[in-house]
């Protein structure tokens, strides 16, 4: 076996239908008396009941997170904790109202308690994702680590399914780059299969019954799995080129990263092939960047990035934005090829 490092933090997680309502309970472990919950403006409701329900606390809701964090919102949010006097942030909702959360609790000093809603797992990674200037960038530090995660499938159940597909999507990229990743790892690995095997196939399902909760939970467990991986090693080129074009041209998250999956997974096919054998067996498939594009294909989610607002033009600045600011990458990346990939991506063509 080879040689490796897992640093993992511990964590507390609460798994399984109704945890959600054993929020007050997490938060009495915290001693803390003073929350203020974080969603995006579509949450505002279920935050509002869930802080009404809170025993003997004073909490303040703060339902203004949005898609990619521009920094402007992290200093609001921070001055809307620190008005309240907040002692806990609740993270309630997407990465984009988990992200936020992080970086006031962070800069705030205080514990976090995270409720999930999609498949994102940014719940447990040490790193929050923004934006300033136009470009993606990211804070890690283990001390954001919400104290609690409580995933409860029910809260998904009103996810609509062109939001659960990419989601789900997000969290089996979060795997496929875990399996190929520099400081890739038997135990990530481990979790990155079983992860895209349960997302694999849960999301087709979800897709078509969205209150189908054994389905729901399945993705969940999949998602949390594909959180802890994508907290434990590196990411590659399909990140870098998901963070360049939300961050820069404002696409959809979840939908930029389902869009280049195949083809990021296609370019590395022969610079890392067990890991592409190894995604290809999670996914049921022969070859796994066809396999991603075939699962895309059956939940109904973009595959085009021509369809998600993306303008031909920006292809060149795209390219040369991530040649500027590169993430490793088991295959070397040129521009030609990697101007190649982004082409792919753009018009929506099967791998090869």
């Amino acid at each position: 076996m080879q040689s490796f490092i897992y640093d993992v933090p511990g964590a507390r997680v609460l798994f399984g239908v109704g945890t959600s309502e054993r929020l007050g309970e997490e938060l009495q472990r915290l001693s803390v008396q003073r929350p203020v919950f974080i969603s995006t403006p579509g949450r505002r409701k279920d935050v509002e009941e869930a802080a009404r329900r809170l025993p003997n606390m004073i909490a303040a809701v703060h339902a203004e997170a949005v898609m990619h964090v521009p920094i402007e919102t992290i200093s609001a949010a921070k001055e809307v904790a620190q008005k309240h006097a907040a002692d806990c942030i609740v993270a309630f909702g997407g990465s984009s109202a988990i992200d936020l959360s992080k970086a006031v609790g962070l800069q705030c000093g205080i514990p976090i308690v995270a409720v999930p809603t999609t498949y994102g797992g940014s719940e447990v990674t040490p790193f929050y994702g923004y934006t300033e200037g136009g470009l993606k960038k990211g804070e890690r530090d283990r001390r954001m680590l919400p104290k609690t995660v409580l995933y409860d499938p029910a809260l998904t159940v009103t996810l609509p399914s062109n939001v659960s597909g990419p989601s789900g999507v997000n969290a089996i990229a979060h795997c496929v780059e875990g399996l190929y990743a520099k400081n890739a790892n038997p135990i990530a690995t481990l979790f990155a299969a079983e992860a895209i095997r349960a997302l694999a196939r849960s999301l087709p399902i979800v897709v078509t019954e969205p209150a189908n909760l054994g389905a729901r939970t399945d993705a969940l467990y999949g998602a949390w799995l594909a959180g802890v991986v994508l907290g434990n090693v590196g990411m590659a080129i399909h990140h870098n080129i998901s963070h360049v074009l939300g961050g820069t041209f404002q696409l959809p998250h979840a939908n930029v990263h389902t869009i280049v999956l195949p083809h990021a997974a296609a370019f590395n096919r022969e610079a890392a092939p067990e890991a592409m054998r190894i995604a290809a067996d999670a996914l049921g498939a022969e070859d796994a960047a066809q396999g991603i594009y075939d699962l895309i294909l059956r939940i109904g989610a973009p595959v085009a990035l021509k369809d998600i607002g993306m303008p031909h033009e920006g292809l060149d600045r795209a390219a040369k934005l991530v040649m500027e600011h590169p993430y490793y990458n088991p295959r070397p990346v040129e521009y030609s090829g990697l101007r190649q990939l982004l082409e792919n991506a753009y018009q929506g063509v099967r791998p090869a």
